[in-house]
């Protein structure tokens, strides 16, 4: 399809940002020196149809050009700016991949722009270099400026990522906004597209902190926040890790996966939601976390596959605390997912007994 979007075997050039002897994360076995050698954005297997509204956003009229042409003309400093101004932003920093290295946080402004679009066209891998959260969104934060009396329920502003591959990011210093190791968003909508996220984690502890690569708030009206042909993970080596939701975490929100690999992801935090007594809480959802009450969960043409808990979930935790929620699951595979406990209906699967959940033309063991 038009929107498909593949990095082959060839496609990112890693630049190390480490300083010497920075150890990686322990549960790295295969540290990600070359993403080159990295799986491709999206479930390969899977052509699933995607609604337009899913689709990838045009950038054809970019607000921002990075760069002039080479990948030392795309700068930390313009993209921290771009972002911070808002609208359509693009790269230019030549025709081969490139690696852009943060050292602080790019934080979107809510009265900037209604539309944020960051499109790295393939191209670029953002890297947090292990030691920053890539990207923030917050309506409910002031130092980003209110700019409604609902921030827990605002229209915009609307943020789309795509073609791009998030690295290394590293939210674990964070205190008042935790989790996301990559991405970080509250309000809005909120948008995935053909992107890839590799070693990103958040903090290793906590009952309802997590998600090692994105964590997502109050999503307006309760919509969906829509992520399409993305990886997380994907291979050996290249997972993403926190607390709850080692891909994946939110609260009061809804997901829908369309052709995504979810895949050796892990959530090592320790005793569960609440925390059972000496425990620091955590370890639940391997792939995905989702806790609040009225919400829903569709995936479709996704493997969710060699993920890793110590308390619940191992593919999935999905608590509807007023029991209203419901998942969807179809043409999807969801296997291989290793540890915790509380699988009443399906393999790998934490949730009420009660909840309502259809599966089609699926594997789930």
């Amino acid at each position: 399809m038009w929107w498909a979007f593949i990095v082959a075997a060839t496609a990112i050039v890693f630049v190390q940002c480490k300083d010497n002897g920075e150890s990686q994360h322990p549960y790295f076995q295969n540290p990600l020196e070359n993403p080159a050698d990295g799986p491709a954005a999206g479930n390969q297997e899977s052509n699933y149809p995607i609604p337009a509204e899913a689709g990838p956003e045009d950038v054809s009229n970019p607000t921002h050009i990075i760069g002039t042409g080479t990948p030392e003309s795309v700068t930390e400093d313009a993209f921290i700016k771009a972002v911070a101004q808002g609208g359509i932003i693009t790269f230019n920093g030549g025709n081969k991949p490139f690696t852009l290295k943060l050292t602080k946080t790019a934080k979107i402004y809510n009265d900037a722009s209604q539309h944020i679009v960051i499109d790295g066209g393939g191209l670029v891998t953002i890297s947090g270099c292990a030691k920053v959260r890539i990207l923030y969104m917050n309506t409910c934060d002031e130092k980003m400026h209110w700019t409604t009396s609902q921030c827990q329920n605002q229209e915009f502003p609307h943020l789309t990522v795509q073609n791009i591959t998030f690295a290394d990011g590293n939210s674990s210093s964070e205190t008042e906004f935790d989790g996301g190791g990559a991405i970080w968003v509250r309000g809005g909508r909120f948008k995935i597209v053909n992107c890839r996220f590799f070693n990103n984690v958040c903090t290793s502890k906590g009952a309802d902190v997590g998600g090692g690569a994105v964590r997502v708030f109050s999503q307006y009206n309760n919509l969906p926040v829509y992520v399409v042909n993305t990886t997380f993970g994907g291979a050996s080596g290249y997972g993403n890790i926190g607390s709850n939701g080692g891909a994946i975490s939110s609260i009061g929100v809804s997901w829908t996966l369309i052709n995504c690999l979810l895949s050796y992801n892990m959530a090592i935090g320790n005793g569960g939601n609440p925390a059972q007594a000496g425990t620091s809480g955590g370890g639940s959802g391997g792939a995905i976390y989702n806790d609040g009450n009225t919400m829903t969960l569709s995936i479709s043409g996704s493997r969710i596959e060699h993920n890793n808990v110590n308390a619940y979930g191992s593919a999935i935790f999905f608590v509807t605390n007023d029991h209203t929620g419901s998942i969807k699951i179809d043409q999807s595979i969801i296997q291989l997912n290793t540890g915790g406990s509380w699988y009443p209906v399906y393999p790998s699967i934490s949730m009420h007994a009660d909840t309502k959940i259809t599966v089609s033309n699926s594997t789930i063991k």
